[in-house]
C-alpha cells in the first residue's frame, strides 16, 4: 500500500493499468493505447539519449517506507509506504553544456491553466536554477497542444497570483507567451527545437 503525503491511498492511474495490461498481453500494441505527457517525454528523452543529442532524465518520486515484512531472510515485502513531495522539478539533465531543468504539467481545463498545479518549492527551485545559469522551463499539455513556457514568464504569472490576482494562466496568455512544441514521430515532444531557438 502506497500513500500520498496527506495519507490518501495511492490508486494507479488508468495509464499505468494500460501499461500493465500491455505487458501481460503482447497483442495489445503500443500504437493502440493513449500516451500521457510523461510517457511522451520519456520516449523523447530516450531518443535524445540514444542519438547522443542530450542526457535528460525524469527524477524518481521519493518514497518513504514505513512498514516492511521479512517473510524470508532473502526477501523483503513492502507493506506500506508514502510518496514524499518532491522538492525539485520533474526532469533535469544536460544539453550543449547547459543544465536543463523543467517541470511537466497537464490540464483538461479548456480555458486556462490553473497555477495550483505548481508548488512554492518548485518555483523556488526553478529560480535557483536560473540564478546559476541553467535553462529552466515548463512543458504544458493543454488545449490539445504541448507548450514550452519559459520559467521567468511562469514567475510573472505566479507573482500575480501571490499578489491577489488571477489564479490561472488564460489560454490567450499561453498562446501569446508560450511556444507550441512540434509533435514528432521519434522525438514525440521535440522541446529541444524550442531551446535551440531561444538559447543557442
Amino acid at each position: 500500500m502506497f500513500r500520498y503525503p496527506n495519507g490518501k491511498v495511492y490508486q494507479p492511474k488508468e495509464q499505468e493499468v494500460k501499461k500493465k495490461r500491455q505487458q501481460q498481453h503482447p497483442s495489445f500494441t503500443y500504437s493502440n493505447r493513449g500516451m500521457s505527457l510523461e510517457d511522451d517525454l520519456n520516449e523523447t528523452n530516450q531518443y535524445y539519449l540514444a542519438h547522443q543529442i542530450a542526457v535528460i532524465h525524469k527524477k524518481p518520486t521519493p518514497v518513504q517506507i514505513v512498514n516492511v515484512d521479512y517473510p524470508r531472510r532473502s526477501a523483503a515485502v513492502i507493506r506500506e509506504a508514502y510518496f514524499k513531495q518532491s522538492s525539485t522539478t520533474d526532469y533535469n539533465g544536460i544539453y550543449k553544456g547547459k543544465h536543463i531543468d523543467f517541470e511537466a504539467k497537464e490540464t483538461k481545463n479548456k480555458t486556462s491553466f490553473p497555477l495550483q498545479n505548481f508548488h512554492n518549492h518548485q518555483i523556488d527551485h526553478m529560480k535557483s536554477v536560473i540564478q546559476q545559469g541553467g535553462i529552466c522551463f515548463v512543458i504544458l499539455s493543454a488545449f490539445q497542444q504541448f507548450y514550452f513556457l519559459d520559467a521567468e514568464l511562469l514567475f510573472t504569472f505566479w507573482d500575480r497570483k501571490e499578489n491577489g490576482g488571477r489564479k490561472s494562466i488564460s489560454s490567450d496568455e499561453i498562446n501569446e507567451y508560450a511556444h507550441v512544441i512540434p509533435r514528432g514521430y521519434q522525438a514525440r515532444i521535440d522541446y529541444l527545437k524550442i531551446i535551440d531557438k531561444l538559447y543557442f
